[in-house]
């Protein structure tokens, strides 16, 4: 799953070396996912009203049912 984010997200900015996502177990099926990237690129990952973020958690939903797992991402801004 963290592959899966890290491809998706280095797609979406100008600086994808600026990217720092931790991966935090929560419980026995919960992933929390925490995004860092560089100031100029917040925009881009959030979207217009949160589209974008909101596909990708979409996206990032299917993938950890598939594993029989929950995940949440969150978008820190540095």
């Amino acid at each position: 799953m963290r592959d899966f984010v890290e491809f998706i997200i280095r797609k979406l900015v100008d600086k994808p070396d600026s990217i720092q996502l931790a991966q935090e177990e929560k419980e026995a099926n919960k992933v929390v996912f925490q995004l860092k990237v560089d100031q100029e690129d917040v925009g881009k990952v959030i979207g217009r009203k949160g589209r974008t973020a909101n596909a990708v958690r979409t996206l990032l939903s299917a993938v950890a049912a598939r594993e029989g797992k929950r995940a949440i991402l969150e978008i820190i801004d540095k």
